[in-house]
Order: structure tokens, then C-alpha cells, then sequence
């Protein structure tokens, strides 16, 4: 599939294994080429959107992975407009059995954690074009996930309808790039996409670094030319702002006495806990107590195009893991509402140790139709050659439960989770304020 002369033609995307029904695709099917397996890529990771995105771009993609020595940097950055980097994938679920079952949660709807992968993917692929100046003799730049401002799930996403996923650059800064991802689902057949086709939005930044130097490289400038990319640049150029004065806010932030407050009444039933067990309130729990673990080494297989483990590969666990605590905690299948934030602060390389803990940081039940789980997950790379950790990423997942689970269980309450500890408290309350600037 070559889209270098049509950019904005849709990829679809197509299962990964043959049809346990019939034998291989004849030569005259006009997916066969498209089944075939990827092997200018051999053991890095791959999923039905990542081999579909690949076999797109195979060109920009292959001077990625044999790169022209000492290729210089690119002479004069580029003006691109949104649409020449939007890109399109399509999931034809109603008709292609196998990529349904790749997909299917055991609530017959998607699987958010194999999405997430996709969208890191698609995410990817479009700072890529965006950043590409089609010039084969320049080296091209090294694109990094460098945090996940929001994804939102807005409704159920069936595994029985047709999916689409759109995404473009919105913003770009000096050597920062903005993405914006939405997946389309309409519960009518063939009808276009409209926004209330909307089931889930996200917006990825990426950050460029000189392949050779690995210091921040510009990146081509952005020209949004509609009403609406005009409105989509000036809100992500806002949110930069923000996210720098909150840096900043934090670098000198010392709690006062309104802080201290807060931190004293945070810990005042934790604290009866700790000393009066008996005395404690029965609808509460200690935030150590809703803690839960994985750990895995990280596998070639897991690798992007630039060796480091896969981010999409890094959010899809620690989902997995975000969505074990909530239900453990809950007592009922949980339904996940959105990410709030995830920042990537190291990369993490194949062979690293990998260890991911979560917590249930707190609960929001001022509305009963709709308690809010609130849960955190922490990426450490941990070196027990040399004795040390490094947190890797932080996870931000916001969760409720299912109406059906409420309704199977008369008296159905949500505990509210309360720190035992200083360092607990403050970890909640930063959480909290960070939520309220959003």
C-alpha cells in the first residue's frame, strides 16, 4: 500500500493471523499482500495497526531503520499545514471474524489496552510525517512519547461495528509536537463521521531529539488553515503554557497553612487506623491496603523502530494493571472513564527490569450513579546489578463500575481510600490540584 502520492487515504486494518476457517489468501484476494507478515521488521513489536501503519509507510519507515551514514540534519525546517499529516485507520469488525476476536473484551466491546497501543502507534506514524522533510540524505529525527495530556473515553466501543481512528498534529512548539486522536464509532451503517460519532478523544506529546546528538531539535513549523485547526493550535498552545507554569509552580511550591490544613485532615482517619484499628470507619480503607504489583523484563519483541520499548506496549500494562486494582477494590467489574495524565520521564530499554505498582489514590462519591476510582500506577526501571530504581512513568486512570454490577448488588457502596502516611497524603493532594487545573 503506497500513500505517498494520496496522504490522507484511509489504512485499513486487517488481522494478524489467518483465518482458522479456510487456508491462505489466493493470489487474486486483495488483502493478501496486506496479510502478509512484515519482514523488513523482524522481532520488534507488532499489532494489526502497527503492521498496517508499517506496510504504509514502508519507505519513510525503512530510512528509519538503515538511516545514510553521517547523513546531515535537516538544512531549513518546513511549513506544513494539519491535513498533510492526518491520517485515517479503519477496523472493519462487522466483516473480518479474526480481527474481531483480537479485539474482544469479555463484555463483547473493545479492548482499551490493545486501543491504547493503536494510538500510541497512529500517534507515532503522524509526528513522523509531519517531521519528515522527504529528503533521503538528511537523517531523520528521533521521536519520543513525552506524555499523555488526556484520553477520554466518551461511550462504549462495540467490537461488532466498524471503527475509525483520525488523527493529525494540532500544535507544535520548538521541538515539541501535539497529536490529537479520535475514534469514530456510529451505531448506523455507512453514515459519515459527525461528532457525536465520538466514542474516545486523545491527545499525545511527543518531543524530537537529533538522532545523532540526542539533544532537542526543532521540528517543521505548523500553519493551521481551517476555523477549527486555528481553535485546536490556540487551545494546545494554551495547555503548553499551562503545563510550563505548573512546572515552574512546582520547582518553588511549599505548603501553607491552608496546605497544612488540608494535609492534617487527610490523615486524621488514617492515623486512627493506624492506632485504633477497632475505631476505624468500616467504609474506609488504607491506601497500602488497595496496592497491587507486576513485574516483567522488558523483551526485544516489545522494541519500537528506535530500539526503546514501545510506549503504546507501556500503557496497554499498565492499564491492565490499573483496571486489576480498581476491580479488586470495587468487588464489581469496573468501567474505565479516561487517563488523566501520563508522563514518560525515562525511556525504558529491552533487558530493563521492569516493575509496575498501583494504588487506588482516592475516591470521589459525591455522586452515587457514578462513584469515581481514582487510581495511580508507577513505572520503576530497577537495576539490582547496581543496586538501584528509577521511576520511568507515572499512570493516571479514572474508573467507575458498571451499572449492571450496582444494580446486582443491593447496598453496593464505593470505601473511601485515606493515606496512612505524609508522603501518601501529599501524593493525593497534588493529584487532586492537578485535576482542578484541567
Amino acid at each position: 500500500m503506497d500513500l505517498n502520492s494520496s496522504p490522507n487515504q484511509p489504512i485499513t486494518v486487517v488481522s494478524t493471523f489467518a483465518s482458522p476457517f479456510g487456508g491462505p489468501p489466493s493470489v487474486g484476494d486483495s488483502n493478501s499482500s496486506a496479510r502478509k507478515p512484515i519482514i523488513l521488521w523482524p522481532g520488534m513489536y507488532h499489532s494489526p495497526v502497527t503492521n498496517a501503519l508499517w506496510e504504509a509507510r514502508s519507505q519513510i519507515f525503512e530510512r528509519l531503520l538503515d538511516p545514510p551514514k553521517d547523513a546531515p540534519p535537516q538544512s531549513e525546517l518546513l511549513t506544513k499545514t494539519p491535513s498533510q499529516s492526518r491520517t485515517t485507520i479503519l477496523y472493519n469488525f462487522s466483516t473480518d471474524y479474526i480481527l474481531r476476536e483480537q479485539y474482544r473484551d469479555p463484555w463483547n466491546e473493545v479492548r482499551i489496552g490493545k486501543l491504547l497501543e493503536d494510538l500510541d502507534a497512529l500517534a507515532g506514524t503522524i509526528s513522523v510525517k509531519h517531521c519528515s522533510d522527504d529528503d533521503s540524505t538528511t537523517r531523520l529525527l528521533l521521536l519520543v512519547t513525552a506524555s499523555v495530556d488526556k484520553i477520554v473515553l466518551k461511550k462504549p466501543i462495540s467490537v461488532d461495528i466498524d471503527l475509525k481512528i483520525v488523527g493529525a498534529v494540532i500544535w507544535v512548539g520548538r521541538s515539541s509536537i501535539e497529536i490529537q486522536l479520535e475514534v469514530f464509532q456510529s451505531t448506523e451503517e455507512g453514515s459519515n463521521a459527525s461528532s457525536d460519532d465520538v466514542a474516545l478523544s486523545a491527545n499525545f506529546i511527543f518531543v524530537a531529539r537529533d538522532s545523532k546528538t540526542a539533544k532537542a531539535a526543532p521540528v517543521n513549523r505548523l500553519s493551521p488553515v481551517t476555523e477549527q485547526e486555528k481553535l485546536l493550535f490556540e487551545e494546545a498552545e494554551a495547555r503548553s503554557n499551562m503545563r510550563k507554569r505548573k512546572r515552574g509552580e512546582q520547582d518553588r511550591r511549599e505548603f501553607e497553612n491552608g496546605e497544612a490544613n488540608r494535609l492534617k485532615t487527610l490523615l486524621a482517619e488514617g492515623r486512627i487506623f493506624c492506632d485504633m484499628p477497632a475505631l476505624a470507619d468500616r467504609d474506609s480503607i488504607l491506601l497500602r491496603d488497595t496496592r497491587q504489583e507486576n513485574s516483567l523484563i522488558c523483551q526485544p519483541q516489545q522494541r519500537n523502530i528506535h530500539g526503546r520499548i514501545f510506549g503504546g506496549f507501556l500503557l496497554h500494562r499498565a492499564f491492565e494493571l490499573a483496571f486489576s486494582t480498581a476491580y479488586a477494590f470495587a468487588g464489581s467489574v469496573p468501567y474505565f472513564l479516561e487517563i488523566d495524565h501520563v508522563d514518560f520521564l525515562r525511556p525504558v530499554d529491552v533487558g530493563d527490569f521492569l516493575r509496575l505498582k498501583s494504588c487506588v489514590l482516592y475516591t470521589e462519591l459525591h455522586n452515587p450513579d457514578q462513584p469515581l476510582i481514582n487510581i495511580e500506577v508507577v513505572a520503576h526501571v530497577s537495576r539490582p546489578e547496581l543496586r538501584s530504581s528509577e521511576v520511568s512513568n507515572t499512570f493516571y486512570f479514572s474508573f467507575t463500575v458498571r451499572p449492571e454490577a450496582k444494580a446486582a448488588k443491593n447496598g453496593f457502596r464505593i470505601r473511601n481510600v485515606v493515606p496512612a502516611t505524609e508522603e501518601e497524603a501529599r501524593r493525593i493532594l497534588e493529584r487532586m490540584d492537578a485535576e482542578t487545573c484541567i
